[in-house]
């Protein structure tokens, strides 16, 4: 079967490798879609960083994989031949706390393997998964729609949860790429009335308005972005603010502009930035929350919702390839211009 390497230097290797076989409590998938993830831009394809969870080890690349199951290995009791699933891309011990909670993104153990990070991942015509990493995507949706919820929707989901976004908060989304696309989406439908996005790239400015993923936007390169914001939400900021930039000076934005009494989530990976604790967080009585993508409870829940909500995930990619044109969409997911990119079978 043809695969999908990152040997490093922004560069893509595409080989022939046997298609696996299924063990003990696996099943094989043939991929329908496999979506490109800033984290395998950053860490992966660029150049080769990072240990433990960001060790690449030369396996197939892809972290956002959805296909259809064709084969069943022994022990497997619940999955079906035919059966269309969204593959949750970390597959923990299964014995920790965190992995019996669903959050294996969490597990700590030494047999901790991330798909298309230490083991095989989807970027080829078929993936080898362990059943206990399988999701059900209901008949509603897409295979990129459930590409899109495996890693991408997903954390923007658990950041929400993390938020505790409702109706009674206005949002602030600072970074407005796949993620902060999928916070605004979600976060319309959980009933946020107000939403506004920062962001420094005008086409992405102008794609979150076009998606309805925020009513308001700011140029977040504006030296009076954090005045704009505070004039449109008619106080001295939001009830709740996430970032999905990754930028330091974008995530402590997004912690001024958390109104009093007020939560900021950090779902951006790798920045850093300083602040004064006393008068930034400790008086204003503000929550600073980290969020690392979602639980296998979490994700099949939002399945579910976005069902019944009508909301198509796959609004936010703007480019589909083909396995040959591999290479491509890796260059069109780097420059960052454009929404989510997807490699389709």
């Amino acid at each position: 079967m043809k695969a999908v390497f990152l040997p490093g230097g922004s560069t893509v290797s595409i080989r022939s490798v046997p298609t696996p076989v299924p063990g003990h409590g696996q099943v094989l998938l043939r991929m329908r879609a496999s979506t490109i993830c800033g984290s395998d831009l950053r860490a992966i394809y660029r150049e080769h960083l990072g240990e433990g969870p960001e060790a690449y080890q030369d396996v197939i690349a892809g972290h956002e994989p959805c296909g259809e199951v064709v084969e069943l290995g022994a022990g497997v009791r619940q999955a079906q031949v035919g059966d269309r699933c969204v593959v949750y891309h970390i597959s923990g011990c299964g014995l920790c706390d965190d992995c019996r909670a669903g959050y294996q993104i969490s597990c700590t153990g030494p047999q901790r393997r991330a798909y298309g990070w230490q083991r095989d991942g989807g970027h080829a015509e078929y993936i080898l998964a362990d059943e206990r990493d399988l999701v059900g995507l209901p008949d509603e949706l897409t295979f990129v729609d459930g590409a899109c919820v495996a890693c991408g929707f997903g954390t923007a989901y658990e950041a929400l949860l993390r938020a505790d976004i409702s109706g009674r908060d206005d949002l602030v989304i600072t970074g407005l790429g796949p993620v902060g696309l999928a916070l605004g989406l979600l976060a319309r439908a959980m009933g946020a009335p107000k939403i506004v996005g920062l962001d420094p790239v005008t086409p992405r400015r102008e794609n979150a308005i076009a998606l309805g993923a925020v009513t308001d936007i700011v140029d977040s390169t504006d030296p009076n972005a954090a005045d704009h914001v505070r004039d449109l939400l008619g106080r001295d900021g939001a009830r709740a603010c996430v970032d999905a930039s990754g930028a330091g000076t974008a995530q402590k934005l997004a912690l001024q502009l958390t109104a009093r009494w007020g939560r900021c989530v950090l779902v951006g990976e790798n920045g850093q930035f300083s602040i004064d604790a006393s008068p930034e967080l400790i008086h204003r009585n503000v929550q600073l929350i980290g969020s690392w993508v979602t639980s296998t409870v979490h994700m099949a829940e939002l399945l579910e919702h976005l069902v019944r909500w009508g909301l198509h995930p796959s609004v936010v990619v703007s480019h589909e390839f083909p396995i040959d044109q591999a290479a491509e969409a890796y260059q069109v997911a780097d420059a960052g211009r454009d929404g989510k990119v997807a490699i389709v079978q």
